[in-house]
Formats: structure tokens, sequence, C-alpha cells
């Protein structure tokens, strides 16, 4: 063999390479007309045809980075499958991927990932075939990598040897917390499973990369307990327990792909060549099951999401938040985690203090370093007297549902904000017109209505009436994208999209209830259709007190003209001061914010269909009345909105396939 380091460059569409004065290679990977970098198939095959030119090049080691600012790889180009006319072109994709990735894994010199930012998917997959994997981890800029595997969110699992060669990495526990959920790690984490093996700032990234791959240290040795857990004897029982985990939150019949990744893993070592094409655990299979059309439909549906507001830069820099509720208080902690200075009024310091306590804890869980955790809280300032309101770029409005108290408080407002301030509300149910009338100039005012709890619901509707300005309804949905949720522009009518049609679905629960239904078992038939939470406990979630008004302010006349009653339960549960999870009990008691539940009785699939008629219908009803502009965003917005069945591909989606059927 040849041991002489030999220079050379090469420059190609996506990827290039050259040889440094030390003998190692840098291969960058900057994908041609495209602001992050993903894996075509054109894209696969010039990596091909670059690794066999390293190859005869030979150089000391190699260095695979990327040019884009944004990030890493952010994984297969998902545009790609819905190119797919049979499940065996899917197969032959992956079998690109696959061989490609092994020619990486195979060079004969030491290979290392240099990853900046985001790497997903066929990124981690290709940060796997490497023999080292430096990433960012730069705290004081907030900056980070983070890894994931996301296809099971697509109804696919990682066939680039994802399946293959994480496990015997990490060890089968930390791999299947990534492969089973998709949830991503960032570079601490990473680092502290064996996944990456530096962790550095920026200022060193290159350099760190440079001396890891140069010195060619010894791969990394799973302990011995783990390599144990790989052998074929004890690797049936590590996936028998975590089916069981999965079995608790997703049904096969609606989401295959995490018991594949098990069956692959436990039957073939994760080669997804080997299973006979018509095996559960097949690529075949899962690219002709309808659950991966309907998860890559959603992938595209949140794609739309995110693309509202684009290009308009986002201006907000101060946001001055009026309600420390569980919902304006939380409003408030999302917009300091997201690095905003944020101040949160209330009559009182008291009645602040539980949103700056939940504001902390919130911290604790998603940053983790105490340096950022104080940096967080440090950009939330409690405010009794209201004076950030004047220095802030944004105000939002998170008071009760009354329309004079939220018309005297913007009259307030508007006298002390800045000319050129964004007022906002989170109003629920009331017209945002009707609440602008009483302002001197109402073009001013947008709806910005959060769902709770806000810290997980990523959809933000974004209310414009008759007299907001167009253009302010567009710097809302930058700054909600900039706050990392999804934003919905919906038409200024009652209950606006989603509080319309959640309405009469819980309206319909609570008579149900008051006909002496079980909540556990309401709950348990929607759980079974594919909702995270049925609309008993998600109406406790709510807030029962909310439920009511929201429910006379939306409520349909009766047939005489008359006002529709309220259901009993409801207003019962409310005078008691039993509002839901927030006071403790509602429907249910609750115990450190879990609902305590009785045994469901039994259901069949009518009863499923009676209960989610309802939300189906008044969906429908909300598009005829261009509440939002078509199906599709209607159909993104009650996914991130409700959680409506995402196997589904969406209520109206699911409907229409309902009625052909």
């Amino acid at each position: 063999m040849n041991t002489t380091a030999a220079s050379g460059s090469h420059t190609g569409k996506h990827w290039r390479w050259e040889t440094d004065a030390q003998g190692l290679a840098w291969l960058t990977f900057d994908k041609a007309g495209e602001s992050a970098n993903t894996f075509s198939r054109e894209a696969l095959e010039e990596l091909g045809a670059m690794l066999e030119q390293l190859r005869a090049a030979n150089p000391k080691g190699l260095v695979i980075r990327s040019a884009k600012e944004s990030g890493f790889i952010a994984g297969a180009d998902v545009a790609e499958f819905t190119r797919f006319q049979s499940p065996a072109e899917a197969l032959a994709f992956v079998r690109l991927g696959w061989d490609t990735f092994q020619k990486l894994r195979d060079l004969p010199f030491p290979t290392t990932a240099m990853v900046n930012g985001f790497c997903m998917g066929g990124g981690t997959e290709l940060a796997l075939a490497c023999r080292y994997r430096v990433a960012l981890d730069d705290p004081a800029n907030n900056l980070s990598a983070r890894f994931a595997l996301p296809e099971v969110m697509l109804g696919i699992l990682p066939g680039w040897h994802g399946v293959q060669w994480l496990p015997k990495l990490v060890g089968p526990v930390a791999a299947f917390d990534m492969l089973l959920t998709g949830k991503s790690l960032d570079a601490r984490r990473a680092k502290r499973i064996g996944l990456v093996d530096e962790a550095v700032p920026l200022r060193v990234l290159e350099n760190a990369a440079r001396i890891v791959t140069l010195e060619a240290r010894p791969r990394r040795k799973l302990p011995l307990l783990q390599r144990l857990m790989m052998l074929p004897p004890l690797r049936g029982i590590i996936a028998a327990q975590a089916m069981k985990q999965v079995a608790k939150k997703a049904r096969r019949a609606h989401y295959p792909a995490p018991y594949a990744i098990l069956e692959l893993w436990r039957d073939h070592d994760g080669d997804p060549f080997a299973p006979a094409a018509d095996a559960p655990c097949s690529i075949q299979f899962l690219f002709a099951h309808p659950t991966t059309k309907n998860l890559i439909r959603v992938y595209f549906l949140q794609e739309r999401l995110k693309g509202e507001g684009k290009g308009i830069a986002n201006r907000v820099r101060r946001v001055h938040v009026i309600g420390a509720g569980v919902m304006g208080g939380d409003i408030a902690a999302v917009c300091a985690l997201r690095g905003l200075r944020v101040t949160l009024q209330d009559t009182s310091h008291e009645r602040i203090a539980p949103a700056m306590q939940r504001a902390a804890e919130l911290f604790r869980r998603r940053l983790r370093d105490p340096q950022r955790v104080r940096d967080a809280l440090d950009r939330l300032t409690p405010d009794v007297t209201g004076a950030g309101a004047g220095s802030a770029d944004l105000v939002i409005e998170a008071i009760f549902e009354n329309l004079d108290a939220k018309r005297a408080l913007f009259a307030k407002v508007e006298a002390i904000a800045k000319p050129d301030a964004i007022l906002a509300s989170n109003t629920s149910s009331l017209r945002l017109a009707d609440i602008a009338a009483g302002l001197k100039d109402p073009s001013r005012l947008v709806g910005i209505h959060f769902f709770n709890p806000v810290p997980l619901l990523q959809l933000v509707e974004i209310v414009a009436s008759t007299y907001t300005r167009p253009a302010l309804a567009l710097e809302a949905a930058a700054f909600v994208r900039a706050i990392d949720k999804l934003p919905l522009p919906v038409k200024d009518a009652p209950g606006f999209l989603v509080n319309r049609v959640l309405g009469p679905y819980m309206q319909n629960a609570f008579r149900l209830l008051d006909e002496g239904a079980k909540p556990e078992t309401l709950d348990a038939a929607m759980e079974a259709f594919g909702m995270p939470v049925g609309p008993v406990e998600l109406a406790d979630t709510v807030g029962l007190d909310i439920c009511l008004a929201a429910g006379k302010a939306l409520s349909h006349k009766a047939a005489d003209g008359s006002d529709a009653v309220a259901p009993k339960i409801l207003t019962d549960k409310v005078a008691a001061g039993e509002l839901g999870r927030k006071t403790g009990a509602g429907i249910y008691r609750y115990v450190k914010g879990r609902a305590q539940k009785g045994e469901p009785g039994s259901f069949d699939t009518a009863y499923i269909d009676a209960l989610v008629a309802p939300f189906l219908k008044e969906a429908q009803a909300a598009l005829a009345d261009g509440v939002v502009t078509d199906a599709d965003l209607a159909d993104g917005a009650l996914i991130f909105a409700t959680g409506f069945a995402p196997f589904t591909g969406g209520p109206l989606h699911y409907a229409a396939g309902r009625d052909q059927g």
C-alpha cells in the first residue's frame, strides 16, 4: 500500500476537497442553490465519486465539514421521497446511501465529521460512518451542534446504517432513545453518551478536528455490559421491553416505523436489505404503508407553516407581556428562552412569582447549562408598574377574556408604547376588531394567539382584523418564527380556527358526560383514534373556566333562537372553583400534574366516529367560511395545535379520504 500522503484537490457541484500542508484532506459539503445541506441522489453520487478520489490520494486523514453557516447536514432531501414511483425505487435510494456511507467507513485513514450545527438523519449517519466526531459546543454564543435521527417521524427508519451503527457506538438504550423518538441531542449530551468525541467552542472547532484526526486515537469501546446487550440472547429481551414502551404511545397499525426499527435491529443487526420485502421491518413495507405518505405530507405542511413571514426581518428584541397567568407567564418564558428581553406585568409580585418559578423550571429543563439558565432568567423581569411597555418592540396582552377590560388596557398601553411598537392580543374567542375599535389607531393591533401549554404546542394563530395593517401581520409572523413557533394567518372570526374547531368537539364530550359517560372512556376512545390526549383531559389542561367562556362566545343559538345551554358538569365545576389541572382538580383530580384516572368502559369504532364527527364537521365549516385560505393550512394547524392524529395527514385530508372510501 502507498503510505505517502498525496496532495490534490477537486471541486464538484456540491462537494469539494483539498489537502493542506500537513497532508490532511478537507471535504466540504456545499449543496448548490440551497441554504442547507441535504442528500439528494445527485449529492450522494458525487460524494461517492469524491471518496474514491480521496482513497486514491491517500491523505493522512480526512475531515468532513459544511460550508453552510446554518449547520452540518439536514439529512436526506425529503422531496426525493415524493418522487418514488414504487417501494423498489425507495429501496434503491436507500441502497445508494448505504453503499456510499460504507465506502466512507472503509477508508484506510482516520476520518472525522466536524459538526457545526444541526446534524439530522443522514447527516448523523454520515457522522457515524466517520471514525471520530467533533461537535460545536459554544454556550457563550448560544451555539451547539444538534444530532437526531428523525426518520421515525416520517414513518421510515434510518436506512444508511443508523440502526446498525448507533447501538454499537453508544449502546442500545441510548441509541433507541434517539431512534424511536426522533428527538435531538445537543453536543454535550451527545458527548456524554459517546456519540461525540470532542465538544468545543467555535473558535477552536477546526483545530480540534485537525488534532483528533491526526492523533488517530483508538476507537471508543462500549463498556462490557453494553457489549453483552448486543448479543442475540439479550437483544430479544431489550427489543421486547422497548416495544412495550412504544406501545404505550403509538399503535403499530398507526405507526409501524418504531416497531420496524426494533425488529430490524433484533433480527437483522440493522441491515435493511436482509428482511423479505413483505416483512413489517422492510423498507418496501414502510414505504407502501399509508402512514408514511401521510407523515411525509405532515412534514411538508410544517415546512409551509415555517414559511409564513419568510423574508420579513424580525425587529422584536424587547417584549412586554401583560398578565402573568399560565398563558401570559409561559409566553414570557418562551420569549426569554429564545433570547429576547422580556418584562412581565401583573398587579403584584405575588401574582408574578408562580410564572417566574415555572420559567425557571422550563429553563433548567431545556437549557441544562447553569450559566445559560441564569442568562435566561436575567432576560425575564417582573414588572408590577408596567414601565416595560414603554420600551418594548412588542406588547402582548394575555389577560382574561373580557372585551371592556381589554379595551381599557390597550387604551393605556397605546398612550405609553413606542409609536412603532406592535400591539398584540392573545385573545382566544373575542373578535380582534371589537378590541381594536377602542384604540386611537386600530391598525396597530394584531392577534398573536398561543395555545396551552405554550412551551409544547408549536402553532400560533396570527389574526388580522379589518383594521390591522397587512405589514403588521407579517411582522407578527416573523416574530413567531423567531421564537421557533409556527405562524398561521387566520381570519378575524369567533374562535379563529383552532378554538372554533375544538369547541364543538369538547362541548360534545361535556354533553356525553352530562348523559352519564365516563370521562375515561371518552379519553381512551380518542386516544385509540390517535389523539395525544382525549377531549376531557384536554379540557382540564386548557382550563374549564376558559372552556366555559369560549363555549358561550362560540355557541350556536338553539333551535328556538335562545342561547344554547352550557353543559351542567362544566358550569358546576367552574362554580366550585375546580378549573382543571391548574387548580389540581377539574373533571379529573391531579397529583403532581398527572390526571388520576379509573378504568375506561368499552367502546367501538362507531363510538369513536361519533366523537370525532363534530371536529371534522367544524373544520370543514371553518374552511368554507375562509377562516384559513386552504385545506392544507387547516390540516397543518390542527395537527400542530391540537395533536390531531398525524398518521391521518390531518382532519380534512382524513375526512376526504373517508368520504371517498
